[in-house]
């Protein structure tokens, strides 16, 4: 009965994520969702994204937490559209939530929405939101044992970011070793190694992103 009721939920969201899926297309909207450990790095990489993205497109956040809005109002700051999703104690974010604060943002002056997932590196890569894209962040600290750990969350992610890399050289992270296992779980996932304090690879994940938002609001 358990394993019945958890299918249940997962087409119910599956179904959902679609809906919102056709009203991107419709709206020429192109969503990432951002994932990743507590710590890992998730909201500034999302600040170097919007200082890049903002150039050409217009952006908005979805700001996921249990609780509180600080990461928020460091985006609000920013002068970006952004509305707070408080899950209160949910280790994730469903569909039916994405689709609620739509109403929140005027969807016909947002070329981009990114999505900050809750922080946890399991029960979000269960989960589709509507995104076209997913972006999983593995900081250095954490280790270099957690794609094999959490495979889930790196194999159904487009983008694999090794954040905080400018601490590489005080830990023991082995990063080819990671790549090569997400490629094997992925073949098609692509890594960039990015440092936000540095702005080391920004630039390239930047650029990756851009084509692929280009190619969907301008198709």
């Amino acid at each position: 009965m358990e394993i019945k009721v958890v299918k249940q939920i997962l087409e119910w969201n599956e179904d959902c994520s679609n809906e919102i899926k056709e009203t991107f297309q419709d709206k020429k909207i192109y969503m990432i969702n951002v994932m990743g450990s507590p710590g890992a790095g998730k909201t500034s990489l999302i600040v170097n994204l919007i200082n890049e993205l903002r150039k050409e497109f217009k952006v908005a956040v979805i700001e996921g937490d249990i609780a509180g809005q600080i990461d928020a109002e460091k985006i609000k700051s920013m002068d970006i559209p952004v509305v707070q999703l408080n899950t209160d104690g949910a280790c994730h974010i469903e569909a039916m939530s994405i689709k609620h604060i739509l109403q929140y943002f005027n969807l016909e002056e947002v070329d981009v929405i990114i999505v900050e997932n809750i922080g946890n590196l399991v029960c979000p890569a269960e989960f589709n939101i509507g995104e076209d894209i997913r972006i999983a962040i593995l900081s250095i600290p954490e280790g270099d044992d957690k794609v094999e750990k959490y495979p889930l969350m790196f194999a159904t992610s487009e983008i694999l970011v090794l954040n905080k890399y400018d601490m590489k050289e005080h830990f023991e992270f082995n990063d080819t070793k990671v790549e090569n296992i997400a490629r094997e779980m992925n073949q098609n996932i692509k890594v960039f190694r990015v440092s936000n304090k540095t702005n080391q690879g920004i630039n390239e994940l930047v650029n990756e992103l851009k084509i692929k938002i280009n190619n969907k609001i301008k198709a």
